[in-house]
C-alpha cells in the first residue's frame, strides 16, 4: 500500500496577525514526530511541555506521577487516532498557553519524488519563546511598533532582534522540517 500524506493545516489560536502552517506530513509519524513538526513549523524552540487533545483524549509525554492522563505520543500514530476532516488540538507551553488547531485537510498519496515532512505554505512569524502566551505576543507587537511605549526599549532589548510579525518563508521551513524531523 503507498505511504498516506497527510495535509495538515496548523492555526495559532488567539494571535493577530494570524500565524498558519499548511504541512504535508506522513500518516504514519507518531504524534511526537508530528509535535516537533509543529514546534519547527511555527518557530518554537522544543522548551516546554505539550499535549494533544484529539476526541477528548489526551496525548504527551507521560506524567511518571501520574497527575496528568496522557497517553503515550510516542506510542501513537497520526494515522491511528485521525483521518481527513478530523480536528484536534495541540498546546505548547503550559505557563503560556499557546493553543494550536490543526484540522486534517486531505489524505493524499506520497509522491516518491519528494521528502517529507514539507511546508506547503503559511503566514504570520510565530511569536517569540517566553513572551507570555497571545496577550504577552500582543504587548510585545505594540510596545515594537510604537517608539513612545512606555515598554518599547525594554521589550526590544528584551527580544534581542528585529521581528517582522508578517514574515514567513515556507522553504526556509522545508529546509528546517528535513533536517531536523
Amino acid at each position: 500500500m503507498p505511504r498516506q500524506i497527510f495535509q495538515l493545516q496548523v492555526s495559532l489560536a488567539g494571535v493577530r496577525p494570524p500565524v498558519r502552517r499548511r504541512v504535508l506530513v506522513p500518516g504514519g509519524y507518531t504524534l511526537d514526530r508530528l509535535h516537533r513538526v509543529v514546534q519547527y513549523a511555527v518557530g518554537w524552540q522544543n522548551c516546554h511541555l505539550h499535549s494533544f487533545e484529539i476526541d477528548g483524549v489526551q496525548y504527551g509525554v507521560p506524567d511518571p506521577v501520574g497527575e496528568l492522563p496522557l497517553r503515550d505520543e510516542l506510542d501513537t500514530r497520526l494515522d491511528a487516532v485521525v483521518g481527513k476532516g478530523s480536528r484536534f488540538r495541540y498546546t505548547y507551553d503550559f505557563g503560556d498557553w499557546w493553543e494550536h488547531d490543526l484540522v486534517v485537510e486531505d489524505v493524499l498519496t506520497a509522491d516518491p519524488d519528494e521528502r517529507y515532512p514539507v511546508c506547503l505554505d503559511g503566514e504570520g512569524a510565530g511569536p517569540p519563546e517566553d513572551v507570555g502566551g497571545p496577550p504577552g505576543y500582543r504587548l510585545l507587537l505594540d510596545a515594537l511598533a510604537d517608539p513612545l511605549h512606555p515598554e518599547h526599549d525594554a521589550m526590544r532589548d528584551w527580544l534581542g532582534r528585529p521581528l517582522d510579525p508578517t514574515a514567513f518563508d515556507p522553504g526556509r521551513v522545508s529546509t528546517l522540517l528535513r533536517r531536523l524531523c
